[in-house]
């Protein structure tokens, strides 16, 4: 049964680090719309915990995969394992991730910096670009299509003290994506970056409701519309990214943020 403009019915999603998070928003929002799920991350109990909420929230069917994406043999042997499973993949999010380890730029060592680039940007090109060759082959046999998503961030835009590495990452498979859509798009393959704004997770929950308070207080006040994002927030974006209303969307950086990157610091 069609589920409206953005249906993901018969449609693969998989997400990496799936099983919380943004991440999970990004398949919640799939699953809603009927999509099949599959999960790739490394917390068995966590990835458990997120099949059950993702069948649900309506998917039709849920696979969890222990995959590290900072490994390219074991991005290349995930798909091969998600082939065999479903037989396909129509949208990738390259989701996974870690904060930035250090406070100044001064303190941002040869290991912090290699560490965090080798999940946030060598591990989202492995994953984008096995992602885009399972796309490839389905296309040449006749069957063109797909959606490849790179989990984007405000620091894309931002000077932000610290995160060189991270922000870093960010912009650097913002190009990539960009390359990417430039290639595939004779193969009907979309490719965009999805830059999230501050969001409250689970993670953030787990300091208490009084961090959860003060972060609500902070954001929300400098943010157009005026509070922290909510994970049900980019539900739909993320839908909309993997159902074929977005068969015509790509090359693009889209922002859900509430405004937060185009509200000026020196404002009226």
């Amino acid at each position: 049964m069609a589920k409206g403009l953005f249906d993901c019915t018969g449609k693969v999603t998989m997400v990496t680090g799936g099983n919380g998070g943004l991440g999970l928003g990004f398949a919640t929002g799939c699953a809603k719309m009927g999509s099949d799920i599959a999960i790739w991350a490394r917390n068995a109990e966590k990835s458990a915990a997120a099949k059950e909420k993702l069948l649900a929230a309506g998917a039709g069917r849920v696979e969890v995969y222990s995959v590290d994406v900072a490994s390219e043999e074991q991005v290349v042997e995930g798909y091969k394992q998600l082939k065999a499973d479903f037989g396909r993949v129509d949208c990738v999010f390259a989701n996974s991730g870690r904060a930035p380890g250090r406070n100044s730029v001064l303190e941002l060592d040869s290991a912090e910096w290699h560490d965090l680039l080798s999940v946030s940007l060598h591990g989202a090109f492995y994953t984008l670009r096995e992602g885009a060759r399972m796309m490839v082959e389905r296309a040449v046999a006749g069957d063109p299509g797909g959606s490849l998503v790179q989990c984007g961030s405000l620091s894309m835009f931002q000077g932000l003290k610290g995160m060189g590495n991270y922000a870093a990452a960010k912009a650097g498979m913002a190009a990539v994506i960009r390359g990417m859509a430039v290639e595939l798009g004779p193969h009907l393959i979309r490719c965009n970056t999805l830059a999230v704004g501050f969001t409250i997770t689970e993670m953030i929950r787990a300091n208490g409701e009084e961090a959860v308070a003060f972060m609500e207080d902070f954001f929300g006040s400098r943010t157009p519309i005026p509070r922290a994002g909510q994970i049900e927030d980019i539900e739909g974006m993320a839908a909309y990214l993997c159902s074929d209303a977005s068969r015509y969307h790509t090359g693009d950086t889209i922002t859900v943020d509430g405004g937060s990157v185009i509200n000026p610091i020196y404002g009226m």
